[in-house]
C-alpha cells in the first residue's frame, strides 16, 4: 500500500530517524515522487554529520567559525566520506554521527579548493556506500532528492528536480563550469549528498539558493568519481598548477566587479585593496564580469605578481598583489 506524506508548501521536507526507517518497506511519496522507502534508507544511511574544530588563528575561523557542523556522504566501504570543503577548512579536529548516533572520529585526506569538496577518512567499516553518478546522466526536469543531516542522527529529506547545469561562480574566487541545480532547497546542513532517483550522488549541496526555480547548488559528484585516485593519493589536484589566489571577495555590477570585502591577511589585503574598490583591469586585460575577473586571474600561478587597476574615490589606482596557493594559504 502506497504512504502519503503531505507537506505544506512552505516547509516540503521530511524528517526522520533510524527507529522511523525500521517501520515499513512500503513505498512513500513525497512532493509527487514516489520514493521507496528502502531507497530513503539507503541514502540516510549513507549520510553522516560532519563536525569539526578550527583554531582561531586560522585564517579561515574569522570567516567561518571555529565549529562547524554540515553533511557527508559514506562513499566506499572503507568509510571514505564527502562532504563540502567549507566545513573542515583549516579543522584539526573532526568526528563523524551515522543515522544510528555512533561517533566516528575522522580525519581530512584530501580538499580540492576549486571544485569545494572534501575527503574525510573514518573509522566506519559497516555502511553501504552509495554508487555515483554522474552529471551527464541528467536530463533536466528529472528527479532528485536531497537528505541532509539535521544534527547528530537526524536526517531531513526534500524532493524537487533538475533544472540546471549551468555555470557557476560565487562571490569569492569560485567558479563551476558545470553546477547541478535543483528545486528543492537544502533541509538541513551543508555538504548532503543530492541523489537521482536510483538512489545515486549525483551531487555534493553546497548552497541554498533565491534565484527562481533553483533552490539549491550541488558540486558534480564527478569532481571527485574522475579524480578519486589523485586526490587520495596527493590530498589534491596535483595534476591541475595551482592558480593565483588573491582573497577577493565581489559582486558584479554595471559590467563591473565590485570588491564586497577581503579575506584578512590575504594578498589583497596586503596589498591595499578595501571594500568598495572597482576593479576594471587584471594586467592588460580589461574585466566587465565577474567570470572575466576570475579567468584573468587564474591565467597567472599561485606565486606570481597580479596588477590590478582599480577605481576608488574618483581615483584610478593600481595595485600589485603577490599572489599566494590557496592550499597553502588555509592549511
Amino acid at each position: 500500500m502506497e504512504r502519503a506524506v503531505i507537506i505544506p508548501p512552505d516547509d516540503r521536507h521530511l524528517a526522520f530517524s533510524a527507529s522511523e526507517l525500521n517501520r515499513s518497506s512500503s513505498p512513500i511519496t513525497v512532493r509527487g515522487v514516489d520514493a521507496a522507502v528502502e531507497l530513503l534508507q539507503r541514502v540516510s544511511r549513507a549520510t553522516v554529520t560532519v563536525a569539526s574544530k578550527i583554531p582561531p588563528n586560522n585564517p579561515s575561523a574569522a570567516i567561518l567559525g571555529t565549529e562547524r557542523f554540515g553533511s557527508g556522504t559514506v562513499v566506499d566501504r572503507h568509510g571514505l566520506v564527502i562532504t563540502v570543503n567549507y566545513v573542515v577548512l583549516g579543522a584539526t579536529e573532526v568526528f563523524v554521527v551515522d543515522v544510528e548516533g555512533r561517533r566516528h572520529a575522522a580525519r581530512v585526506v584530501a580538499q580540492d579548493f576549486a571544485t569545494g569538496i572534501a575527503l574525510l577518512r573514518t573509522e566506519i567499516s559497516d555502511l553501504r556506500p552509495l554508487d555515483i553518478a554522474t552529471s551527464d546522466e541528467l536530463s533536466l526536469g528529472e528527479d532528485a532528492c536531497v537528505v541532509a543531516s539535521a544534527g547528530e542522527n537526524e536526517r531531513r529529506c526534500a524532493t524537487g528536480v533538475v533544472t540546471s547545469l549551468d555555470p557557476f561562480d560565487a562571490t569569492w574566487e569560485y567558479r563551476l563550469d558545470r553546477a547541478v541545480w535543483l528545486t528543492c532547497s537544502n533541509p538541513g546542513l551543508g555538504g548532503a549528498p543530492a541523489c537521482d532517483r536510483f538512489g545515486r550522488l549525483i551531487g555534493v549541496v553546497s548552497l541554498n539558493l533565491g534565484n527562481v526555480g533553483r533552490a539549491s547548488l550541488a558540486i558534480p559528484a564527478e569532481c571527485y568519481k574522475a579524480h578519486a585516485g589523485e586526490l587520495l593519493e596527493h590530498g589534491r589536484r596535483v595534476s591541475r598548477p595551482a592558480r593565483a589566489w588573491l582573497g577577493l571577495f565581489c559582486y558584479p555590477l554595471a559590467e563591473r566587479s565590485i570588491v564586497a570585502g577581503v579575506v584578512p591577511g590575504s594578498p589583497v589585503a596586503v596589498a591595499g585593496v578595501e571594500s568598495g574598490d572597482v576593479i576594471t583591469r587584471v594586467g592588460s586585460e580589461s574585466v566587465d564580469n565577474r567570470k572575466a575577473l576570475y579567468d584573468s586571474i587564474w591565467t597567472h600561478g599561485a606565486g606570481e605578481t597580479v596588477e590590478l587597476d582599480i577605481y576608488r574615490e574618483g581615483q584610478l589606482l593600481t595595485f600589485s598583489v603577490d599572489s599566494a596557493d590557496v592550499d597553502a594559504f588555509f592549511a
